[in-house]
């Protein structure tokens, strides 16, 4: 059974929807003719899967994501996929700004983004070129969130990021009630990434140290080689439980930040050969390594159901 467009929209809100973001600003009169064009965009080499696409989409089987919806064959510039984890930010004011451009431009057409601002130096770490003080990564993230909302003001849809900082760096308390600030990172989600040593911390009630391998400018502090050969230095030490009741009291009270367990992660993921994951996409529901990228569809199991004719409303 092909479903006419009608069959798609119970309300005026779903029919606006589609028209607003998915209708190729108003050039498709329907819905199937949005899947039509789709069908041909994706398939036009292969007239049996241009058929079969346009087929699975009319009938309810399968919704490809919203990106290729509002995207294939429109003739622009724009992403088919949905979100991305971008690439590692090297520490220098040229990586930094670097990393900020791809995420603009990746941004500008249509992308979700998800960074790790853990490789960034802590707040009052030395600046070797000048011999001062750094402000932080969360002084850049600031950047970053006054990037996505320019961005997003040349646009129908709002911008979507996802930052993360490791349980270890100097500055994860500050990034933990980062978002307590009224006004303050309204673009990004964050979540802390947190590994099975912190979490056994946290069981057995000890001390966690907070380190990175530039030392604090003007402060003596003892350090020590991590196990790939690196000289830490170590900022602070505090309970591990301190800092996970800051978290968990934070997302209660604000709904931030969420916690990735990167080490439960990278250990069941079927491609920990050869990646490792360092942050999720904007909404945290699919882990990636640098620059992996996210294509959703969905597919009505309902629909599948042999013997059943099953209608799905949109």
């Amino acid at each position: 059974m092909v479903m006419t467009s009608n069959d798609f929209f119970d309300t005026v809100l779903s029919r606006d929807v589609h028209l607003t973001k998915y209708s190729n600003g108003g050039k498709d009169k329907s819905i199937n003719q949005s899947f039509w064009r789709v069908a041909q965009a994706v398939f036009h080499d292969n007239p049996d899967n241009k058929s079969m696409a346009y087929r699975h989409m009319s009938s309810g089987i399968f919704m490809p994501g919203g990106r290729i919806m509002a995207g294939a064959g429109t003739g622009n510039l724009v992403t088919l996929m949905n979100c991305y984890v971008m690439g590692t930010i090297e520490d220098s004011l040229d990586g930094i700004f670097e990393n900020l451009k791809k995420d603009a431009l990746t941004m500008q057409q249509g992308g979700g983004i998800g960074m790790n601002f853990s490789t960034l130096r802590p707040k009052y770490a030395i600046l070797e070129r000048t011999g001062g003080e750094s402000s932080g990564p969360l002084a850049f993230m600031d950047t970053w969130d006054a990037m996505c909302r320019t961005i997003m003001s040349a646009s129908h849809r709002r911008g979507a990021m996802m930052g993360v900082m490791h349980c270890t760096h100097p500055d994860i308390l500050e990034f933990i009630k980062a978002k307590q600030a009224k006004g303050r990172l309204t673009n990004f989600n964050v979540s802390v990434l947190v590994t099975d040593k912190f979490m056994q911390a946290v069981r057995d009630g000890t001390s966690w140290q907070l380190y990175f391998h530039i030392p604090p400018r003007g402060k003596e502090v003892h350090s020590f080689v991590d196990d790939n050969g690196v000289n830490q230095y170590v900022y602070k030490e505090l309970p591990a439980r301190e800092i996970w009741e800051a978290i968990t009291r934070s997302t209660y009270e604000y709904s931030e930040p969420g916690v990735i367990f990167i080490d439960r992660i990278n250990d069941t993921n079927n491609l920990n050969y050869c990646e490792t994951i360092q942050a999720t996409n904007p909404c945290g529901e699919q882990p990636l390594p640098p620059y992996g990228a996210c294509d959703l569809g969905h597919i009505n199991l309902a629909q599948l159901i042999e013997g059943r004719s099953l209608r799905t409303r949109v």
